[in-house]
């Protein structure tokens, strides 16, 4: 078990649990953190981002109930196995959520549907 890359904002809006669920399913997604694999108990990741257990139990819950973990009683949480339709809507989420930006800062510029159509083309490309 190697420990995980964690960074907490004290400063941001998003609840402290948010960003634990966010940073270890994306490190899920990404394979930084491979199926199978062992996870820090609730309470050493706890200790180590110096935040209340129940904020890390929540985090870990949030997980396992969106199947990114699964706990083995008396052995720990662990990575389950990746779920390849659950990564591809996560994917399809993070691209429309580009795809409102790009739309909204494109209507900012002036840029036209048919324009910003054409762009996507041209970047799909490779050109």
């Amino acid at each position: 078990m190697r420990e995980l890359e964690i960074f907490i904002a004290n400063n941001g809006n998003q609840p402290i649990y948010e960003q634990i669920y966010t940073q270890i399913k994306n490190q899920i997604i990404s394979g930084s953190v491979k199926e199978g694999e062992a996870l820090p108990s609730i309470r050493t990741l706890a200790k180590d981002l110096r935040i209340s257990v129940i904020t890390t139990k929540r985090a870990y819950e949030e997980l396992e109930r969106e199947g990114y973990i699964y706990t083995v009683a008396g052995k720990g949480c662990f990575v389950a196995e990746k779920n390849l339709e659950i990564i591809r809507e996560e994917n399809l989420k993070k691209m429309e959520e580009h795809m409102k930006q790009a739309w909204e800062l494109a209507s900012s510029c002036g840029i036209k549907e048919q324009e910003l159509i054409e762009m996507f083309i041209f970047l799909g490309k490779g050109e």
